[in-house]
């Protein structure tokens, strides 16, 4: 009998079998071997499937399926979930990597604490072939609040989550094309806290094909306008700065004008004397 795995990582895939290889060795020179890895592929229209398949074959940690026709991301992602067996879950990128330790740091600080309900890391930008660039310095560790909506981004990979918190959420919106992650991290953060692990656990690479990238961008931007309205509408938030919510989306600008505020020097200020004296009053009570 196979031994139960405590981690799944989940790679919701499209087209991206060229980059596919470099995924796979990361994930079977991970320094913690307690994995599976759920991979869902969404009709591939190239030789993808074949070149996972090929990569794969033999190693039992791999379970691979696929959509009988192009549902795109936000459903994808939602099956990843679905076909997960574990507790610890977390999304890797077909065209991305994680470095060596990602896996084991991870669930380090997730069971060192019941209270956290999701973990994530310091990134590395690469180029197209992988070759390091520059670590993503707007990760910081957030004040998780009702009104923290990762507007500008603050929370990225590797996300690590509880999925039995998941399933006390409506899930993943299947309907989004773009801005999946915010979803999800959204939804998860309103059942608990969570961590900064301040390391460097992903590669993240930078090509044109990337659903965020270059005449992508607006699309992905208008997606994430729409996660953070119905974000505040789930959040029963009548207000905010004294600005009245939308009943419906009309256009991005009017949701990033509603939280615009929270770029203010004062209010950036506030939330770090804020993380400050949770930092202080944590270490209080270990000691």
């Amino acid at each position: 009998m196979t031994p139960m795995k405590t981690f799944s990582v989940l790679i919701a895939h499209y087209n991206n079998g060229k980059y596919f290889k470099d995924c796979y060795a990361s994930l079977i020179s991970q320094t913690s071997g307690d994995w599976e890895a759920i991979i869902v592929d969404d009709a591939s229209t190239d030789d993808s499937v074949e070149i996972i398949k090929k990569l794969i074959d033999g190693d039992d940690r791999f379970r691979l399926y696929q959509n009988p026709e192009n549902k795109g991301c936000g459903f994808t992602k939602r099956k990843c979930v679905d076909y997960a067996t574990t507790d610890f879950c977390a999304f890797l990128d077909p065209d991305d990597a994680l470095f060596p330790d990602a896996i084991a740091c991870s669930l380090k600080k997730m069971n060192s604490d019941e209270g956290i309900v999701a973990t994530y890391s310091q990134v590395l930008f690469c180029d197209r072939d992988l070759n390091p660039l520059n670590v993503f310095k707007k990760i910081k560790q957030i004040n998780n609040n009702r009104l923290f909506f990762n507007c500008p981004i603050q929370m990225f990979h590797f996300f690590v989550f509880r999925r039995r918190i998941y399933l006390k959420t409506s899930g993943i919106n299947p309907e989004l094309k773009a801005a999946v992650d915010q979803d999800l991290y959204l939804k998860i953060l309103e059942y608990g806290d969570t961590e900064l692990i301040k390391k460097v656990l992903y590669k993240y690479r930078l090509h044109s094909g990337g659903i965020s990238q270059n005449d992508k961008k607006e699309y992905a931007k208008s997606e994430f306008a729409k996660v953070i309205l119905e974000t505040i509408h789930r959040r029963g938030i009548k207000q905010i700065n004294q600005q009245n919510i939308p009943t419906s989306y009309n256009n991005s600008e009017e949701i990033f004008q509603l939280i615009d505020y929270q770029n203010y020097p004062v209010v950036r200020l506030k939330t770090k004397i804020i993380l400050v004296l949770k930092r202080m009053i944590q270490t209080l009570e270990k000691t």
